[in-house]
């Protein structure tokens, strides 16, 4: 008997690592979208109270703090000084930013950047699967429905 040994070329840390996201053998999959997805969902999820001047208690974002996805679209990103979109460079100094609410608008935004992933995982899933992508279509409207409600109230 003659054993014939072969080189097996080990498969690097990143190569592993791309097939565990992208496959569609674990209980849950993860995909491309899923890396973005999962930490920002965390975030929007679980961060502190953000306070805003002339509010008697701070105000909370977070899912965890006893709010839904609905009752975030009623405090506007900043009520210090009516703003919808406040980005830090538009802002004097990190200390004003600070105080108009720039901390409650990246919850906001973090919240945003997750919903759009959960819809390109759902699409990613899909075209792993070899299926159409209805589900990701029929939930764009949705996701529209809550861009508007977060960005132009």
């Amino acid at each position: 008997m003659t054993a014939i040994l072969e080189r097996r070329e080990s498969e690097s840390l990143w190569g592993r690592f791309c097939n565990w996201i992208t496959s569609t053998e674990n209980r849950l999959y993860i995909g491309w979208f899923g890396v973005l997805m999962i930490p920002t969902l965390l975030t929007a999820t679980s961060v502190n109270h953000a306070h805003l001047p002339l509010m008697p208690k701070s105000v909370s974002g977070a899912l965890l703090y006893g709010n839904n996805i609905l009752s975030g679209a009623i405090i506007p990103t900043s009520a210090a000084i009516g703003l919808h979109f406040y980005p830090i460079w538009e802002a004097a100094s990190v200390d004003e930013w600070l105080y108009n609410g720039g901390p409650y608008e990246l919850i906001v935004l973090h919240f945003l950047l997750g919903v759009a992933c959960y819809m390109g995982r759902e699409w990613e899933l899909s075209f792993c699967l070899g299926m159409r992508p209805w589900i990701t279509v029929a939930y764009q409207k949705y996701r529209d429905f809550l861009y508007k409600g977060f960005t132009c109230y």
